[in-house]
């Protein structure tokens, strides 16, 4: 990771936390235990601060930041897709922020909500917990079913695991010039992973 102090503000980062060599923190950011920050993505706390809770995910090519004085936080189990941007904003436990999408300044969104791709949260807005919320301004669906939530759940274990996979397992490496029966696969690599554990 490239990580950068300013005014004498060191990040924090769990060492039980996955960041990728290309992610950019700054400042007053802190990264709790199994969090996963993906390639590409920028946590930028030179105004405010910036809290990653426990067994979150922030994917490839995020952005967060805040105004002055704002602290964006996002709580344990937090989701949050591709290159998605989060602005000064809070994100309660449990919830899914879709790709692409912008939640503005002061938004809060409640715990266990889903918001669509490439939506929009308006400053200030409150997005109650449980809820499907999707659109630009984003705005509530319906309430979300308990399998919608444990569907999301089950999403966010996986990347937990990435989190553990990369800290075990990734280094960089020069490609192959071309692929062979040799070349472990992925369905290979879950394979023996499966029987592994029903020994």
């Amino acid at each position: 990771m490239s990580c950068y102090a300013i005014d004498g503000v060191i990040p924090v980062v769990s060492l039980q936390a996955y960041v990728h060599p290309t992610a950019v923190l700054i400042g007053d950011v802190v990264i709790e235990a199994g969090v996963y920050i993906g390639p590409f993505a920028t946590l930028r706390a030179d105004f405010g601060g910036i809290r990653i809770q426990k067994n979150a995910n922030v994917q490839d090519s995020c952005t967060i930041h805040g105004f002055p004085d704002s602290v964006t936080l996002v709580e344990e189990y937090g989701h949050i897709g591709h290159g998605a941007i989060l602005h000064g904003c809070i994100i309660r436990k449990n919830v899914l922020v879709g790709m692409n999408s912008v939640i503005l300044d002061e938004a809060e969104i409640g715990e266990n909500t889903i918001i669509g791709a490439n939506s929009t949260v308006k400053a200030k807005a409150r997005i109650p917990e449980n809820s499907l919320a999707l659109g630009s301004p984003a705005k509530v669906i319906r309430s979300l079913e308990a399998k919608e939530i444990s569907w999301k759940t089950k999403g966010t274990e996986q990347y937990i695991q990435l989190s553990e996979r990369c800290l075990s397992s990734m280094y960089e490496i020069e490609p192959l010039s071309e692929d062979s029966v040799d070349r472990l696969t992925y369905k290979e690599f879950k394979a023996i992973h499966v029987l592994k554990e029903n020994i």
